[in-house]
């Protein structure tokens, strides 16, 4: 029985996973309100005929999510209390034939590079002139901004290139043109984003132009805020460094995961790089960046990694002292070379290496975090909220770094969007406490 009929062209968007999917959700809703579709993001009310699943298939706990989200849905078309049901991304793309014999209530699987395909099912027009036109899913005052799909990186635990293919690059031409247009939507902040921010030019000039698409968008009037993410630290292109440094609306932060410091480890991982030139490049960015916050990721626990191994990396991240880090367990992914290697090291080992790591981070957080008591910083304001108005330095990427905590008293304005000078006289592990500088 179909009971929701009557609301015809209502579609709610679910998002799972990164913030590269979040940008492939916002584009097919862009689609979608230009096909005269009523479109919702992950609407708590549930009034939507049909549902769209944008998946994660990146490591086992995001697979799970994006499963149990699918059998959720599921039940409700069984129930008749939603029309169509359909499934993209990463999940989709890797496991589409499974899928459609495991969960058949699903009316169509797509992969991650099938957007028309999808428009097509919807009986509505795929526009490619839409370049660059999207739904905005976050706060309006910052987007992510991809530059580019897909990644030719080798890395021996990652399933990213059988799920998003090659690297392709996004003409900087149009990436301006898509940084004006959210100028002038109120956007303030682009968080730059790709699988490998740093192969960026490669595939559409023959050459490395993560520079020089930097400073042309600097040059866009209204961006306050460019945030790079997801660099790769095999060849980084040293000129970016320099455009970071001369830019004042270029924040001084770079998430470069690392993944290991030890040598058996990143030759094991095919991560292109030795624990020297590793170092020597951390080094190379604090010098020619003075102040860069630099946050990385790493992971525990890969085949064959042994506790002189893990100690090694525990030593490298007390010495380093990077100012945001993230650990992951390792997942044993099937047609990755490391799913060729036995996945040696026990699930309970695994976690309490990583938990190690997160301890001793949390420790160098507090010690970074006090010496900053005192001190005035320009503040970005997210949300208000248990009684405070929440933003973040530039420093600080939204949901995964610390946030600037203001009492909301009735004598304290904030503008959400907006920027704020700041004092800090409190702090905990990965917290700012502050005042406002009038």
């Amino acid at each position: 029985m179909k009971v929701r009929s009557q609301l015809a062209n209502k579609v709610n968007v679910i998002t799972l996973g990164c913030s590269k999917n979040i940008v492939d959700s916002e584009v097919l809703m862009g689609q979608l309100q230009a096909n005269n579709f009523q479109v919702t993001h992950e609407a708590e009310q549930n009034d939507a005929n049909i549902v769209i699943i944008n998946t994660c298939g990146f490591i086992d706990n995001a697979k799970q999510e994006s499963i149990d989200t699918i059998l959720r849905y599921a039940d409700e078309k069984e129930a008749g209390r939603l029309d169509k049901l359909y499934v993209t991304g990463c999940l989709s793309q890797r496991y589409k034939d499974e899928l459609e014999v495991e969960i058949p209530q699903v009316d169509a699987y797509f992969g991650t590079l099938e957007l028309p395909q999808l428009m097509k099912t919807l009986e509505a027009n795929y526009m490619h002139e839409l370049v660059g036109e999207r739904l905005i899913t976050t706060p309006r005052h910052y987007a992510y901004f991809k530059i580019a799909e897909g990644c030719n990186r080798p890395c021996s635990f990652c399933a990213i290139p059988l799920m998003r293919g090659k690297h392709v690059d996004r003409p900087i031409e149009d990436l301006v043109k898509e940084a004006k247009r959210l100028a002038s939507m109120g956007t303030k902040e682009l968080i730059l984003i790709a699988q490998d921010l740093t192969y960026y030019g490669l595939e559409a000039y023959g050459e490395r132009k993560l520079a020089d698409l930097l400073r042309n968008l600097s040059d866009v009037n209204g961006i306050d805020w460019i945030r790079l993410q997801y660099a790769y630290p095999s060849q980084f292109p040293l000129d970016a460094l320099d455009v970071m440094a001369e830019r004042e609306n270029i924040c001084k932060y770079l998430d470069m995961p690392l993944q290991h410091i030890s040598d058996p480890m990143l030759k094991s991982m095919r991560r292109g790089i030795s624990k020297r030139r590793t170092i020597e490049l951390v080094d190379t960015i604090r010098q020619r960046v003075p102040g860069i916050a630099l946050r990385t990721t790493l992971i525990a626990g890969h085949p064959g990694e042994t506790q002189q191994d893990f100690e090694e990396l525990y030593d490298f991240v007390e010495k380093t002292k990077f100012e945001r880090l993230g650990i992951f367990t390792y997942s044993h992914e099937e047609n990755t070379h490391s799913h060729t290697l036995a996945d040696d090291v026990p699930a309970e080992v695994k976690q309490s290496r990583a938990d190690q790591i997160m301890e001793l981070q949390q420790g160098i957080s507090m010690d970074l975090n006090e010496q900053k008591v005192g001190n005035t910083y320009k503040v970005l304001f997210d949300r208000k909220e248990s009684g405070y108005y929440v933003g973040r330095t530039e420093f600080d990427s939204p949901e995964v770094d610390n946030e600037v905590l203001v009492p909301a008293t009735p004598d304290t304005y904030v503008s959400l969007g907006g920027f704020a000078n700041v004092k800090i006289n409190d702090v905990s592990d990965f917290d700012l406490y502050g005042e406002l500088v009038k």
